[in-house]
């Protein structure tokens, strides 16, 4: 097994991004905060390493964003949110890089279209590298400077800072394989990269019998404002398969005739699947008589053993309809994953819920522009738990909510099975 360069190992959930040894007592405050943002920034840049600067500026559709608008604005991120609130005597690097480079921070001022994001030829990849390495600068100079209550208070934004740029080292991963994709002759990211093995050990079943579980964040680690309150909840009876869905499943769908039969879809998923021309996943090509799939590796031949990837919410719900099963809740799926009862929870694919995207009871969205970073998209989007082989390292855990419209399957997006318990 092999990952693309760029790509750390996704299959534990952890809290935090900081290294944990950078943890110890005896590293001051600032050392570790220094430590923690330079890993995560180094990832940024490793990740877009094997990109050229063609590669960078292309939107292959409205929902991605180009590689060179992502670094840009990860680092806006820094620059509006820590350097330009709480480092005084601060100049932003440029004064157009804040309309260029907001993303839908309404509070933060205007803010470029989202859909004309590949516009941009200016400024250019080693622009955008150089606005980087004068934002890090600045970074540096004020962990160096800042007193330690000072930084104490400033530590949760910082995770945040830490976590929303990792958020975008995935985007940045399943965006430019979205490009590649367009393309006739089809690029590699990273020729050597094959798809993690999955492991299927153990029953394929596992029953939840009926109880109270508490669901969501329960103690002061990172974690965003999404996951809390912490509530409890009723969960099951409920079977939920211990594996994810494969290639071999969803190939047996398609020769059933599972794009084409209408009663086994909702209306609006079949009204897009006949939009779109879906016949397959995402990026699935049929290729001198088989199935191919447009990977990071560059082309490559469906693994029937693989867990399917890039399927949508309708998609996803209408192979549970053929198979008489249903999709999980969001909260079945945690009790299961926190129980350790689940293959593959996390690091292959991302797992689509039946759970409608919703504040939890007595959610509250944090205050200032930072509020608009969850709460003003809890609407008509389903919840997706777990992490992917894109999700960078120490960014899953168990209460992880992710989130995406139901005709969105350009990330790496798969499923597992529910079935009624008798």
């Amino acid at each position: 097994m092999t990952k693309p360069a760029s790509q750390p190992d996704a299959r534990i959930a952890t809290s935090s991004p900081f290294p944990a040894d950078s943890r110890q007592e005896s590293h001051p405050l600032a050392s570790r905060l220094l430590a923690a943002y330079q890993a995560v920034r180094d990832e940024t840049e490793r990740r877009a390493g094997p990109l050229s600067p063609e590669d960078q500026v292309i939107q292959s559709m409205p929902d991605a964003s180009p590689t060179k608008w992502h670094r840009a604005h990860v680092t806006w991120f820094w620059e509006q949110f820590l350097l330009g609130e709480h480092s005084p005597g601060y100049t932003p690097y440029h004064p157009d890089y804040a309309y260029l480079f907001n993303s839908y921070y309404v509070s933060a001022g205007p803010r470029h279209a989202r859909a004309q994001r590949g516009h941009l030829t200016r400024p250019g990849a080693d622009e955008v590298t150089a606005y980087r390495k004068h934002v890090d600068a600045a970074v540096a100079a004020f962990f160096d400077t800042a007193d330690e209550a000072t930084l104490a208070k400033l530590e949760p934004l910082i995770e945040v800072g830490l976590n929303h740029e990792q958020q975008h080292q995935e985007l940045l991963l399943t965006d430019i394989l979205h490009v590649f994709a367009q393309n006739p002759v089809p690029p590699a990211y990273d020729p050597g990269w094959t798809f993690p093995a999955s492991n299927r050990d153990g029953d394929a079943w596992v029953t939840l019998m009926e109880g109270i579980h508490t669901i969501g964040h329960t103690d002061d680690s990172f974690h965003f404002d999404n996951e809390k309150p912490a509530h409890r909840a009723l969960v099951g009876p409920v079977k939920l398969a211990r594996n994810l869905v494969t290639n071999a499943e969803w190939l047996a769908f398609m020769k059933a005739g599972g794009y084409t039969t209408p009663a086994l879809w909702l209306m609006d998923g079949f009204a897009t699947a006949e939009r779109e021309e879906w016949q397959a996943p995402g990026h699935w090509r049929f290729t001198d008589g088989e199935w191919t799939i447009m990977t990071l590796g560059g082309l490559q031949p469906a693994d029937p053993a693989a867990p399917v990837s890039h399927i949508s919410y309708y998609e996803a719900d209408a192979f549970a309809r053929w198979s008489g099963k249903h999709l999980p809740t969001e909260m079945e799926w945690e009790v299961a994953a926190r129980a350790g009862h689940l293959n593959d929870a996390f690091g292959l694919v991302w797992q689509w819920t039946r759970s409608s995207y919703a504040p939890y009871p007595g959610y509250r969205a944090i205050e200032g522009a930072l509020g608009e970073y969850n709460g003003k998209f809890m609407v008509n989007q389903y919840v997706l738990r777990g992490s992917s082989l894109a999700t960078p390292d120490n960014h899953s855990r168990v209460t992880y909510r992710n989130f995406f419209y139901p005709h969105h399957r350009w990330q790496f997006t798969g499923l597992r099975l529910a079935d009624y318990a008798v």
